[in-house]
């Protein structure tokens, strides 16, 4: 599947620290080090579409643009894979509550986020696959896991559903680290099917659900079905990228039942780890209230921009709190977000300080866990007028301090290419 035309990243001089960044599976913050001419390998996970694109999804992608920017500014090649959950059951439910073929709903949001990430400069991934796309690959890693006795067959009633036995691998829960009781809670809120009959545990994943009357089917030796949610992002990603790959990254909300499974899914057939750290951005909400379907509060990407938004201003907007802490969208949080960007772009086009020592602090805070409110800050104070910057005993001293360094049209050129290069904010 197509994904969307790469934006221009400047190449900026200097050198970028050790990027860290908070695994989840760690509970800490960890350097990512990779060795010189090492790629950073990362894997996504994309939409199911059946509405447009939320500033919820914007912060998610946002946030794992700013890991790839990074990588790049630090001189890695990045390979980069995201899947679109083509085929699921709320793509079907909003199908027939509209009246709408289900895949002509997909097709028409898989297009209005293309444009969305477009729009936001975000850097696509090279590789943007499909759940129908990668049944093949589902099927044989479905295949795999009933041969070496990961996997079984539920027959409890007339379907022959294949499920997943989440005490297979040994080390199953290390990437949420939760209890019991939150990994059944969480199973039961998104997507799980606890009470199935005919399960050995509870909390066994479906990997493979057998074909019903109205549903799309693929043919398979062990029979015509499709895909579940998380063997399909397990299959994509791991014959993509390889086992340890550098980065798994998704909203909060995937940290289970969905990375667990997908990690557990690719430990059983291949051994090892599947990736090296497990990255989650936080919700979004509206006016301090969560932005979700259900409560018909989604702010939407397209509206936005649709309503004159500068698309940088969104960025903006989202950055100003950190990618781990949930944070609210509002009016004001877009109206502080267009006056900075005003200000900035005033400063580059007449800068009053030299940039380079603002460009080290910047990259420096993004290099600490992605600190992007840290990070507009730097900014904020190279850009701010003499007036604002300093005063009094502050303004005396630097007057007896040696002559500050001679400040050109090309210090506003090289902020614009840094903010452009590490924030994807266009100045």
């Amino acid at each position: 599947m197509r994904s969307w035309p790469r934006p221009q990243v400047p190449v900026i001089p200097g050198t970028f620290p050790t990027l860290s960044l908070f695994d989840t599976s760690a509970g800490k913050v960890r350097p990512v080090n990779l060795l010189v001419d090492e790629p950073a390998r990362m894997y996504v996970c994309g939409i199911t579409p059946y509405d447009a694109t939320h500033l919820g999804h914007a912060a998610t992608y946002l946030t794992f643009d700013l890991i790839y920017r990074l990588f790049l500014d630090a001189g890695h090649k990045v390979e980069y894979v995201q899947n679109i959950t083509d085929v699921d059951d709320p793509l079907f439910e909003r199908a027939q509550r509209d009246g709408v073929d289900w895949q002509e709903l997909g097709d028409s949001q898989i297009d209005l986020f293309r444009s969305d990430m477009e729009a936001l400069s975000v850097i696509p991934p090279q590789h943007y696959i499909g759940a129908i796309e990668s049944v093949d690959e589902v099927i044989e890693m479905v295949g795999k896991l009933l041969d070496i006795g990961a996997a079984y067959v539920v027959d409890a009633d007339e379907y022959r559903d294949i499920y997943f036995d989440r005490n297979f691998t040994p080390d199953f829960g290390y990437e949420s680290n939760y209890d019991a009781e939150t990994m059944a809670e969480f199973f039961a809120e998104r997507g799980g099917d606890p009470d199935r009959p005919g399960k050995r545990d509870p909390l066994d994943a479906l990997l493979w659900r057998a074909a019903r009357d109205g549903e799309p089917s693929w043919d398979a030796p062990f029979g015509a079905g499709r895909p579940g949610w998380h063997i399909e992002c397990s299959a994509i990603a791991v014959n993509r990228l390889g086992m340890g790959f550098t980065v798994q990254g998704g909203g909060s909300d995937l940290i289970f039942p969905h990375h667990e499974y997908s990690a557990a899914h690719a430990e059983a057939v291949h051994g090892g780890r599947m990736a090296d750290f497990y990255v989650h951005s936080a919700m979004i909400q509206l006016d301090g209230v969560k932005m979700s379907k259900s409560l018909g509060n989604l702010v939407f990407v397209s509206k936005l921009t649709a309503a004159g938004t500068d698309p940088s201003a969104i960025r903006l907007g989202v950055f100003a709190g950190h990618y781990r802490e949930d944070r609210s969208w509002s009016d004001e949080v877009l109206r502080t977000a267009t006056q900075r960007l005003a200000t900035w772009r005033a400063a580059v086009a007449s800068p009053q300080r030299p940039a380079a020592p603002a460009i080290t602090e910047l990259r420096a805070a993004l290099a600490n866990d992605l600190d992007t409110p840290t990070a507009l800050t730097v900014v904020d104070q190279w850009a701010a007028p003499d007036s604002e910057q300093v005063s009094g005993a502050e303004g005396a001293a630097a007057a007896d301090s040696p002559a500050a360094p001679e400040v050109t049209a090309a210090d506003g050129e090289a902020m614009r290419a840094a903010v452009d290069a590490l924030l994807g904010v266009k100045l």
